[in-house]
């Protein structure tokens, strides 16, 4: 595969989390959800923040594989332990 078709293929599910990510940050400003706040911050944090970490930060900032890795896992680390306190639903 070509690069460009790669980065487009790695940013469709970017583009699909922000949307979800979105719609829940509506509901928690709708509703005055914590959950759904937290809920967004778990999906921007496991799906655009890791493509943007590769595609645009890690290149900008000449950043070695090791660390780009690093990064990109810390996020999603931090991104399922938001979506697991929002699935306990106490908003902790």
């Amino acid at each position: 595969m070509t690069p460009d078709i790669t980065t487009l293929a790695a940013s469709l599910p970017a583009a699909l989390g922000l949307f979800v990510s979105y719609q829940a940050y509506r509901g928690y400003r709708r509703h005055g959800s914590a959950t759904m706040g937290l809920l967004a911050v778990g999906i921007v944090c496991f799906t655009a923040i890791p493509f943007a970490l590769q595609a645009l930060l890690a290149p900008a900032l000449a950043w070695s594989d090791a660390l780009a890795i690093l990064a990109i896992v810390v996020s999603y680390n931090v991104g399922l332990v938001a979506i697991l306190w929002s699935l306990r639903g106490d908003g902790r």
